[in-house]
């Protein structure tokens, strides 16, 4: 190689380490670019306590408060039949429903008449007897005294001389006739108060059977005793019906029953409401002593709505009247009794029908609280901790104490406090400090739709 060309090449080396020098110079750092972390969008409602409607809910069957199971208490032959006397239909109040034939009770009660009108006269007459007994004994006595005076005077007589022993004789055996006469007749006065009390036992006798006869052909007519609805009625004219037989069943429609299973911790709660207690513990004991409840609570605070589970829409007020003192042994639950007055009323089957035997219904008693309480989505609690939002809308967990749980809500007794922001979607993984983006809902909306109250149709 000549030396030129080693220069050349020297040169050249030397001209690329400059300009790898000038460039590793002048390169600019990488430029850092600020990460930006994404907010997670969720719902906030903010806690506010509001008064809250405890309840109760139960299912049992509807059953008529009375129901009539007409026996015939005379025998006979059915003679007239009211021709709605069927099953299923409505009947009036007073309307005569059927009738056996009455002949042989009306002559019953005829001869029972007859005798009593016998022995009445029979004591009128008993009456007039002792009146005339009594005027003659008056006189009887006048008599025997004038006879004593004459015993008198012929004793006296009889001493002096004056009068046989013979005339005297006489004259006693004419004053001991005279007091038997007497004798006589005031042993019949003695007699008759003996004579009145056994035609009084007879005219009471004759009473009875008279009174039995009227009972008898009384029965022989039935009558609606209420507005009613026919339930069964197997009789027609004709039939000969004994004793003891039922000819029908009918049920009253001005009021009804339905007796529904309830959980005891629920009626517990509900009736808990009705005085100024505290709120129950959570775990506290339930007691199942339910015997003295009426003197306890005031049960028009209630609002009881029974609804049959086929019609939905259709609601009846009803009204707590009684709790059994026992629980039933194979659910464990009370039984509650709801009075329901004019279950017909405004009926208009099928849309809404009126509250029959044996329906099924759900029943629902509730109470609002006796003080505004802090009421939130139960989803929104946690295994115990609810999500809050902070002042820079991060994400805090916090733990809360649930008094009760009412299907879809949660009543809050401990860990939230007026103000707080609740968040109410579950957030997987929920991380302490995780920024938020938070929506405003309305509390009523979020709540079930049901404004706090646990009231739904």
């Amino acid at each position: 190689m000549t030396r030129k060309n080693k220069l050349t090449l020297a040169l050249a080396l030397m001209a690329g380490i400059v300009f790898v020098a000038i460039m590793i110079k002048l390169k600019q750092p990488p430029e850092r670019a600020e990460s930006q972390v994404a907010a997670t969008p969720v719902r906030i409602m903010t806690v506010t306590p509001r008064e809250f409607r405890t309840e109760a809910r139960g299912y049992g069957q509807v059953l008529p408060a009375r129901s009539w199971n007409a026996v015939a208490n005379v025998g006979g032959r059915v003679i007239w039949k009211h021709p709605e006397l069927e099953s299923g239909n409505l009947i009036a109040a007073g309307t005569r429903l059927l009738e056996i034939d009455p002949t042989r009770y009306e002559l019953a009660e005829a001869s029972a008449q007859a005798d009593l009108a016998g022995i009445e006269a029979e004591l009128r007459q008993l009456a007039q007897e002792e009146r005339n007994t009594g005027e003659l004994l008056k006189l009887e006595e006048r008599r025997l005294t004038l006879a004593r005076r004459e015993l008198d005077r012929a004793r006296t007589l009889t001493e002096r001389g004056a009068l046989s022993e013979t005339r005297y004789d006489e004259q006693q055996r004419a004053t001991l006739q005279q007091e038997q006469a007497v004798q006589s007749l005031r042993n019949q006065l003695n007699l008759i108060p003996v004579r009145r009390d056994t035609l009084e036992a007879r005219k009471a006798r004759t009473e009875s059977a008279l009174a039995s006869a009227r009972e008898d052909l009384e029965d022989t007519r039935f009558e609606a005793l209420w507005d009613l609805r026919v339930h069964q009625a197997d009789i027609d004219i004709g039939q000969h019906v004994s004793p003891g037989q039922s000819l029908f069943i009918a049920d009253d429609i001005t009021r009804a029953e339905a007796t529904v299973q309830l959980e005891v911790a629920e009626l517990r709660r509900v009736l808990s409401q009705l005085s100024d207690d505290s709120l129950p513990e959570p775990g506290a004991g339930t007691t199942n002593n339910f015997t003295d409840f009426h003197d306890q609570f005031s049960l028009g605070d209630l609002q009881v709505r029974v609804t049959p589970t086929n019609v939905p829409d259709a609601h009846w007020p009803g009204k707590l009247t009684r709790v059994t003192s026992s629980l039933d042994p194979a659910t464990r639950t009370v039984q509650a009794v709801i009075s329901v007055e004019e279950p017909y009323r405004n009926a208009n089957p099928p849309a809404r029908p009126p509250l029959v035997r044996n329906m099924f219904v759900q029943t629902s008693i509730s109470a609002p609280t006796p003080r505004p309480v802090i009421v939130i989505p139960a989803s929104a609690v946690h295994q115990g901790v609810v999500y809050l939002a902070d002042e820079d809308n991060r994400l805090q967990r916090r733990e809360v104490t649930v008094a009760w749980q009412q299907r879809d809500l949660a009543v809050i007794s401990e860990g939230l406090k007026p103000g707080d922001r609740l968040v109410l979607d579950d957030l997987v993984p929920a991380i302490d400090g995780t920024l938020l983006a938070s929506q405003a809902v309305e509390a009523a909306g979020e709540i079930g739709q049901q404004p706090a109250s646990g009231d739904q149709p």
